[in-house]
């Protein structure tokens, strides 16, 4: 992560003609590098208009293109960053290659979404400087939901109840610290109500209407609060550092950039080269037996999440709904979920 932020090239091991070097195009220091090959993500190969070739055709498959000449980071940062699509409309021409290293390739695109920068990389660039080594067994040691632990709890009365209790999540691989909200007295005879929250700095803490997010946050709390002051039961929020639907803040905020042109959230994302969901629930349902909390409520319009925590170990004994009225800045968005990402809005 810090290797990639940092703009260093990275080098994977393994490849059918030895070690792949890829440096990140958004945030590369060497200026000066150029490579023969780009690595991008099928969403983003559609827009330039590659996925009608057999090898960018697979959705969300990292893709490898070539052009008539070398790229250079000049070259490169319109191909990867769609805000500069408008400004740059003549890309190209551009096609799609066969690509031999495909497991690392899909680890590197993975590293990059992680990382929260733009998944485009040069390809055994020159003059790109010493790269970091990395495997693609590093991917998934850190997306290890077993390692993650409970390090300190404590108590935090807030607004929709003072009996309440913070616990905190950390795992050695991730820099990411989740947390939980425990609301009332647990009970291991009670199925708690549970919310899983996306953390959101525009909607959570800034009062956005281009989401939902806060006041979702805020009525969750209060049905728990209820639940726990009106029939003895208990909740528990999922506070997850996993902002954007995973994409992270600044890939979203890119996002809504590309909103404000007239795409929705799914396209927004797919221009971007991003997934549309990228959320981890593995570490969702180990945060809940981590709380002795394997059977619960959920707290959701979003079948998704209860297929995703079942898969994961977790009961769902009742879904929830969990709808606030919309405003007239975030109905296309509210729309979006129901007509593309599957929400049970009514």
């Amino acid at each position: 992560m810090d290797a990639l932020r940092h703009g260093w090239p990275l080098v994977f091991a393994g490849g059918p003609q030895g070690p792949i070097t890829l440096l990140p195009v958004e945030t590369a220091i060497a200026q000066g590098a150029s490579a023969p090959q780009m690595l991008i993500s099928a969403a983003r190969a559609a827009t330039l208009k590659l996925a009608n070739q057999r090898e960018a055709a697979v959705p969300h498959a990292p893709v490898l293109i070539a052009g008539g000449e070398d790229f250079t980071m000049r070259d490169a940062l319109p191909i990867a960053d769609p805000a500069l699509d408008l400004g740059n409309p003549l890309k190209g021409p551009f096609k799609a290659v066969t690509l031999d290293w495909e497991e690392s390739a899909r680890a590197a695109l993975e590293l990059a979404r992680i990382a929260g920068i733009l998944p485009a990389f040069l390809v055994d660039p020159v003059d790109a400087g010493e790269a970091q080594p990395v495997a693609v067994s590093d991917l998934a040691a850190y997306s290890a939901a077993g390692a993650l632990r409970i390090v300190t709890r404590a108590r935090l009365p807030v607004s929709a109840c003072e009996d309440a209790e913070i616990v905190a999540f950390r795992s050695a691989a991730d820099l990411r610290e989740h947390v939980a909200l425990v609301i009332g007295k647990q009970s291991g005879d009670r199925q708690p109500l549970v919310r899983l929250h996306s953390e959101c700095l525009t909607g959570d803490i800034l009062g956005s209407l281009k989401c939902d997010c806060g006041p979702q946050l805020d009525a969750a709390l209060h049905a728990m609060a209820h639940e726990a002051q009106d029939s003895g039961g208990w909740g528990v929020l999922l506070y997850m550092r996993q902002e954007g639907r995973g994409i992270g803040l600044v890939n979203k905020l890119r996002a809504y950039r590309l909103q404000d042109q007239g795409f929705d959230t799914v396209e927004a994302n797919q221009r971007l080269g991003l997934p549309d969901e990228a959320r981890d629930f593995p570490v969702a349902a180990r945060m809940l037996e981590l709380l002795g909390a394997r059977t619960i409520r959920l707290l959701t319009n979003n079948p998704a999440k209860v297929t995703a925590l079942e898969a994961a170990g977790i009961t769902v004994t009742e879904r929830v709904p969990h709808q606030l009225p919309e405003n007239p800045h975030n109905a296309r968005y509210l729309a979006t979920k129901r007509d593309r990402s599957g929400h049970l809005l009514l």
